[in-house]
C-alpha cells in the first residue's frame, strides 16, 4: 500500500496545481471509501485495485475538473465492481457524485459487438447519449486510458479487442469532444497492439534519426523564438515529431515510407491574444516558404469540436518541410482538454460556447445558463445531439438507432 499513497501523494499534488479550491479533506474520503470498498481486489499486474481509479482520478485532476468529478473517479468502479450501492456513496459523497458514478456505470456495460462502420457510429452515439453528464465521458474517457496505458498484463486477444474498440469507439468521442491529448495517446496506444510490426518500425526509424530530429527541432525552435522576440512578441515555442499514428496513417493512406513522408515536425506557437497570432503568422511566412494551399484558419472558422489555431506548413531553409500550429493559451487549453477545459471558464464560458454556431447542441443547453458558475454549468450540461433519436439493443446484442416516437415493433 505503501506505493498506493506515494501515488496518493502526487495526486494531490496535481489537484493543487489544477485546482487548488477542491477540498482535500472530501477528496481523501472518497479515496479511503475507494480503498476499503476494493481492498481483497487486485490488478492483472498484481498491485492493489485501487491504484486503477487513483490513475484516472488524476488524469480527471490533470484536466482542471471540479471537485465532484475527481471524487466520483475516485468510486467510478464501486458500484461495478464492490458491493457500494448508488444509496451509499450519494448518502456519502451526495447525489451529484453519485448520478455520475452510476453513469460511468452504465457506460461499462456497452460492449463492442461489430467492426461495421455503422455499427461503431451507433454505439458512439449511444455512449454519448447515455452521458447525461459530460463528466461521466470524460471519466470513461480517463478509465479507458489507464487501461490502455497498462495493457501488457492482458491476453493479445484481449489487447487487441481494447485497442480495436478504443481506435473504433473511445477516440472518435475524444476527437468529437476536442480532448486532442486524450486522443493521439489512445491512438497511439491502440496502434501499438493492432500493428505491433508496423508500430515498431515507425518507432525504430524515429530512433535512428533522433539526433536529426533533435537538432532540426532545436535549430527551428530557436529562429522562431529570436524572431518573435526582436518584434516584441511574448510567446512559448515547443517543437515535436507528430505522434506515431498520425505517421502511421499517412504512410499507409498514402502508400509511403517513413523516409517519404514530408511534414514529420510540428511546431506550436503560444501566444498572449488573438492579434499576435496572426503577427506571428507573417514572421513566419517571412522566415519561411509557405506551401501553398497549406494554410488553415481555425481561429476565425473553429472546427466543431471547438478547436482553434492558425495551421500553417512551410518549407526550411535545408529544403525540409514542417507544420506551425499558432494558437493563443486560452486556445490552448481548449485543443489539449476540448470541453473539459471550459470549466475553468466560469460566467465567460457561455458566451464563448454560444458564439459555436457549429456546436449548437451546447450552444442550446447555454441559452438558459447565461449566468451560471462552472458548477452548475457542468451540473447542467447534458448531452443532447441525439435526443431526436432512439436507441434499441437487437437479440443479437447489435444497436440500432430510430427516429424519435418509433416503437420496439419498428
Amino acid at each position: 500500500m505503501e506505493a498506493v499513497m506515494e501515488k496518493y501523494a502526487r495526486f494531490e499534488a496535481v489537484i493543487n496545481e489544477n485546482n487548488p479550491a477542491a477540498d482535500l479533506t472530501r477528496i481523501r474520503a472518497a479515496f479511503d471509501f475507494a480503498s476499503a470498498a476494493h481492498k481483497n481486489q487486485r490488478r492483472k499486474d498484481g498491485s492493489p485495485f485501487v491504484s486503477h481509479p487513483l490513475a484516472a482520478a488524476e488524469i480527471v485532476a490533470e484536466m482542471g475538473l471540479d471537485e465532484e468529478a475527481i471524487i466520483a473517479a475516485l468510486l467510478h468502479d464501486c458500484i461495478e465492481d464492490t458491493g457500494a450501492t448508488h444509496e451509499e456513496i450519494a448518502k456519502r459523497f451526495g447525489s451529484s457524485v453519485a448520478e455520475i458514478v452510476e453513469g460511468v456505470t452504465k457506460l461499462t456495460r456497452v460492449q463492442y459487438t461489430s467492426k461495421e462502420e455503422e455499427q461503431m457510429e451507433n454505439l458512439r452515439k449511444m455512449l454519448l447519449a447515455m452521458a447525461k453528464d459530460i463528466r461521466v465521458i470524460i471519466i470513461k474517457m480517463a478509465d479507458r486510458l489507464h487501461n490502455m496505458r497498462t495493457m501488457e498484463y492482458q491476453t493479445p486477444e484481449k489487447q487487441a479487442e481494447k485497442a480495436l474498440e478504443t481506435m473504433e469507439i473511445y477516440a472518435p468521442i475524444a476527437h468529437r469532444l476536442g480532448m486532442q491529448k486524450i486522443k493521439w495517446e489512445l491512438e497511439d496506444r491502440s496502434i501499438f497492439y493492432l500493428d505491433p510490426i508496423g508500430y515498431a518500425e515507425i518507432k525504430e526509424g524515429l530512433r535512428r534519426v533522433m539526433s536529426t530530429n533533435e537538432t532540426f527541432i532545436d535549430n527551428i525552435q530557436n529562429k522562431i523564438n529570436e524572431r518573435l522576440q526582436e518584434n516584441g512578441i511574448a510567446c512559448d515555442v515547443y517543437g515535436r515529431v507528430k505522434h506515431i499514428y498520425s505517421i502511421y496513417r499517412k504512410m499507409y493512406s498514402q502508400n509511403k515510407t517513413l523516409s517519404e513522408v514530408l511534414d514529420l515536425y510540428a511546431f506550436r506557437v503560444i501566444v498572449g491574444d488573438i492579434a499576435d497570432c496572426y503577427n506571428v503568422l507573417g514572421n513566419i511566412h517571412e522566415m519561411f516558404r509557405p506551401i501553398p494551399g497549406h494554410f488553415k484558419d481555425y481561429i476565425g472558422t473553429p472546427k466543431p469540436n471547438m478547436y482553434q489555431s492558425l495551421h500553417t506548413t512551410v518549407i526550411g531553409s535545408d529544403g525540409i518541410p514542417f507544420e506551425v500550429q499558432i494558437r493563443t493559451w486560452d486556445m490552448h487549453h481548449t485543443a489539449e482538454y476540448g470541453i473539459a477545459a471550459h470549466w475553468k471558464y466560469k460566467e465567460g464560458i457561455s458566451g464563448r460556447f454560444a458564439d459555436e454556431e457549429k456546436f449548437a447542441w451546447v450552444r442550446r443547453l447555454l441559452e438558459s445558463q447565461q449566468d451560471s458558475d462552472a458548477q452548475d454549468f457542468f451540473q447542467d450540461l447534458k448531452i443532447d445531439m441525439f435526443s431526436d433519436e432512439v436507441f434499441v439493443f437487437t437479440p443479437r446484442g447489435d444497436v440500432i438507432n430510430l427516429p424519435a416516437g418509433a416503437t420496439p415493433i419498428d
